[in-house]
């Protein structure tokens, strides 16, 4: 992890490990007002209003891994002998020796990709701001890619996923952000590199180990080399189901510490994911970059493309009016960036806007190969959202789409379900900010990150605030049997405030009683499958 902020020099923020791969091997700084070090992206940085006012995005994470809709991970799990991923690759694909991802990527067509339609639908259902994935850690550029030959134009689609999706969201109004996960290939691909450790084939190494260049004369993927998309052999296991092990226990190893490790294992590979990086920014000029990672990769690297992303905002819109989102930021590193929080919750008011990014699923669609999909609710994703936005934060929701392009019938129904609840409820999102307290309630879910499965029901005694223009907002997390008891509303709690007329989004005016233990509101019974109400309070001295 990075040293204390104080003192350091840039030597010091290269670390160790890439002084030793020698400066020479990266590329030049970028130029232009902003360094590539965390003082001077704290100095330069303030989140854009229109990120605080938009409140809501939505994602698209999807690649060639979701062309066998059996889930996350796809890539990687295929090459594990014994887990699921792998026993639907044989069924389905043929052994991974023969048929490997590199094939599964000759499989994606997008052959039902309708970009506007879906755009259009997510315009409605609430978001403000549409996020594009350029790569996973499969390696796969979903762009026109200058420095990496396995992309969606040369190969599978054959077409520029990224530029299509932006010119159909900012056609509709939207800002546009693009998601850069392939820091994490080059340990994440080593399983492509083993062999089964029992059955008949046994020892037979999977396609990653012996796939080169000049295999694929005559095939689809001709002048291409495997070695680009697999990364290369960082780790060769010993034989056996200890092996299997081993490799595995490598990878997790280095899951975390790939920006100190890398500059020195594999600084080919660190140097072009900079470049793709800097293409993706020049070439798309995003609003917003979320990159799937702890902090910043590959330690100078990953400050010189911030630096980079920030410059290239100055010099075409004069101001840095973009987002830069990562994980797990130091209290520091909170004032340079925006702090993305990975399927989790805070547990009150931050002072810097942040981000949670969840999906409605699995990250790659799941058609359900081994359980059903199980997706969030509508009502669910509301009240995540509701939570979010009154402690400061926005939400990026991911909806699955199938390898053809195309989003299931249940993912419609959710989207229809949440423009229906945005129609009547989204002022009271849009452009606020957080009350004197986020809420009240006996739901408090754990601040934490990946941790929204051990979170507990949220209930009608749940309620959370947000304010704008004088007027304060109240959702009820659920709607309530009987009258709403709000304490932080009592006469005893706010002496000086005036309650004059409290209405219920979407419906009207309702009834109303303040005394010194709460506000007591008198709700009608939900009709059509509403679920959490609004209330819009006005007086004087209330927000």
């Amino acid at each position: 992890m990075w040293p204390p902020i104080k003192g350091l020099t840039r030597r010091g923020l290269l670390g160790a490990a890439a002084a030793a791969a020698g400066a020479a091997r990266f590329p030049a700084l970028a130029a232009g007002p902003v360094a590539p070090d965390w003082q001077s992206l704290a100095a330069a940085y303030r989140v854009p209003d229109w990120y605080r006012d938009a409140k809501f995005g939505i994602w698209a994470h999807w690649g060639p891994q979701c062309v066998p809709e059996a889930g996350d991970w796809y890539g990687r799990l295929m090459y594990v002998q014994g887990h699921p991923a792998y026993d639907h690759h044989l069924r389905t694909y043929g052994h991974p020796s023969r048929t490997g991802f590199l094939d599964i990527i000759g499989r994606w067509k997008a052959e039902a990709w309708e970009p506007e339609r879906l755009i259009a639908l997510y315009r409605k259902a609430g978001a403000r701001y549409f996020m594009s994935m350029a790569n996973h850690h499969d390696n796969f550029d979903n762009f026109d890619s200058a420095h990496h030959g396995w992309n969606s134009v040369r190969v599978g689609p054959k077409r520029d996923i990224v530029g299509t999706w932006a010119k159909a969201a900012r056609a509709a109004g939207l800002r546009f952000g693009i998601s850069n996960h392939s820091s994490h290939a080059w340990h994440w691909w080593q399983t492509a590199y083993g062999y089964d450790a029992e059955g008949p084939m046994r020892g037979a190494r999977y396609d990653a180990f012996r796939l080169r260049r000049r295999d694929g004369r005559g095939t689809w993927w001709e002048g291409l080399d495997p070695q680009d998309l697999y990364t290369g052999p960082a780790f060769v296991p010993p034989a056996g189901i200890d092996g299997i092990k081993a490799m595995n226990a490598w990878h997790d190893a280095r899951d975390g510490q790939w920006h100190e490790e890398l500059p020195v294992q594999n600084p080919g590979f660190a140097r072009n994911w900079l470049l793709r990086q800097k293409d993706l920014v020049e070439k798309y000029r995003p609003d917003l970059v979320y990159l799937d990672d702890s902090r910043l990769p590959f330690g100078r690297l990953g400050l010189e493309a911030a630096a980079h992303f920030y410059n290239n905002s100055l010099a075409h819109q004069g101001a840095i009016d973009v987002v830069l989102t990562a994980k797990q930021l130091s209290p520091y590193q909170l004032h340079g960036i925006v702090e993305d929080v990975e399927r989790g919750f805070v547990d009150g008011i931050r002072p810097q806007p942040w981000q949670t990014d969840t999906c409605i699923g699995n990250w790659h669609y799941d058609r359900g190969l081994y359980e059903r999909h199980g997706y969030k609710s509508a009502k669910l994703v509301v009240q995540r959202l509701c939570d979010v936005v009154s402690k400061n934060g926005n939400l990026l929701l991911s909806i699955p789409v199938r390898g053809s392009g195309a989003i299931d019938e249940d993912e419609e129904q959710i989207l229809a379900d949440l423009a229906r609840w945005f129609a009547a409820n989204g002022e009271a999102i849009y452009g606020t900010r957080p009350w004197r307290v986020y809420g009240e309630g006996p739901t408090r879910p754990k601040s934490g990150f990946m941790n929204e499965s051990e979170a507990p029901p949220f209930t009608s005694a749940d309620i959370r605030f947000t304010a704008k223009d004088g007027v304060l907002n109240a959702a009820l997390l659920d709607w309530p049997e009987g009258k709403v008891v709000i304490s932080s509303l009592s006469t005893n709690a706010m002496p000086d405030a005036r309650v004059e007329r409290v209405e219920l989004l979407g419906h009207g005016p309702v009834e109303w009683l303040r005394d010194v233990d709460a506000m007591h509101v008198a709700l009608p019974r939900p009709r059509d499958g509403a679920f959490v109400p609004v209330l819009r309070i006005h007086g004087r001295g209330i927000a």
